[in-house]
């Protein structure tokens, strides 16, 4: 296998470490709009199976010529989802497969935006299903931590665990903090303020897709290995358009422990218009320019990716699923959790972005395979649940199930 990764930044370097110990490819092309970022990546592994490469990700013929010149078969996107269908439509134009960790952006209902979807997560990617059948190539979307593992766990919860599924909630907490700073997230800054500030989405059985209000229906979750009780609340998030797709449930949420200071800032970036893309006109030194605010935003706050050494504690990803098995009714958790510790002093990666990284990786080893394989746009739910637990735990990286 031969891979184009499109983004160096801090989940696509991770991608790089954790790849370099696997055999399953024989060369990882890292491109990146940045070059000496790209160039920094492939220097951190030391593998002369990468090469580095600049490319502009909004530029599908760029990309699709990038991926012609190495013979790449797969394209993965590890880049923030303002490019995920210039990506995905030059891996199509190229007869590449196609990975990413986060979908085609939504865009709310303009009359109705807490009651009704307008443009949901995904819906550019899947309307082009027909034409990725057609290549004979695979569209594998949503292959990240959340959405990603998180699916492969409601599939695998439906395929071994269950007969019948009342509801899946995704949860996701953490009691990670990062010494030094007052506010300091640990992950894209661009992505939390879209996916937490617009509406989130909510399925039931029978009424289909709708939406609520940011920030509603808190719930206090309990997570494992020492986390606790964290209050989680609705957040717009890819599994809830995936799940429903090829699981069958009464209702699927995704709820995000954000704790109250992280709620109010983003309430503030929002009163305030800094959580707008559209560019805005501001002085400069030669006169006017144009800037967006949350681009702003995110240049004002620490890079993720550079946080593991202030960081301590743990993250958690996981599937609460409750429904009946045997005639009885039953409730799991299953989940994943990563030590920053651990993650810093084994792979040199902040915890957050190496459990995005680490699943994309192995669901490249089982396209590799032969393990995984279908062609058109599917998400993780639409492949085999075992496969991908098994190597992820062969990885060194083992879930865990928990019976409420």
């Amino acid at each position: 296998m031969r891979v184009l990764l499109v983004g160096a930044g801090g989940v696509g370097t991770a991608i790089t470490k954790i790849a370099a110990r696997r055999e399953f490819f024989v060369r990882m092309v890292v491109a990146d709009w940045d070059f000496g970022r790209a160039e920094a990546a492939v220097a951190a592994v030391g593998d002369p199976r990468f090469t580095a490469a600049r490319v502009d990700a909004s530029d599908p013929s760029a990309v699709a010529a990038l991926l012609a010149e190495h013979g790449c078969d797969v394209l993965l996107n590890a880049t923030d989802p303002r490019f995920v269908m210039p990506l995905f439509e030059a891996a199509l134009a190229a007869r590449a497969h196609y990975l990413d960790m986060a979908m085609s952006l939504s865009r709310p209902h303009p009359e109705r935006p807490y009651e009704e979807c307008g443009l949901r997560l995904g819906d550019e990617q899947f309307a082009r299903g027909e034409a990725w059948r057609a290549s004979g190539r695979l569209a594998l979307v949503g292959m990240g931590v959340e959405p990603g593992l998180s699916d492969v766990f409601a599939a695998y919860a439906a395929q071994e665990l269950f007969d019948e599924i009342e509801e899946i909630g995704v949860r996701d907490g953490a009691n990670l903090t990062v010494d030094g700073y007052d506010f300091a997230p640990s992950f894209s800054i661009w992505t939390t303020i879209e996916e937490c500030l617009n509406p989130p989405v909510v399925y039931e059985a029978g009424r289909g897709w709708f939406t609520t209000p940011p920030f509603s229906e808190p719930e206090v979750f309990d997570f494992p290995d020492g986390i606790g009780p964290v209050e989680c609340v609705n957040v717009e998030h890819e599994e809830v358009l995936l799940i429903p797709r090829w699981v069958r449930a009464g209702r699927v949420t995704f709820k995000y422990g954000l704790g109250d200071a992280f709620i109010n800032t983003l309430k503030v970036l929002h009163q305030t218009g800094l959580d707008r893309t559209a560019p805005v006109e501001v002085p400069g030194p030669d006169g006017r320019v144009k800037v967006s605010p949350r681009d702003v935003v995110a240049a004002c706050l620490p890079d993720p990716a550079t946080l593991g050494d202030r960081m301590h504690g743990k993250t958690c990803a996981g599937t609460w699923v409750k429904g009946v098995k045997d005639g009885e009714p039953r409730e799991v958790y299953l989940y994943h959790v990563v030590d920053n510790q651990w993650s810093m002093r084994e792979y040199g990666s902040q915890a957050v972005v190496w459990q995005t990284a680490i699943n994309p990786v192995v669901a490249l080893e089982l396209i590799a395979t032969g393990a995984w394989k279908g062609s058109g746009v599917l998400g993780p739910e639409a492949l085999p649940p075992v496969p991908f637990l098994d190597l992820l735990t062969a990885y060194g990286s083992p879930w865990g199930q928990r019976d409420q």
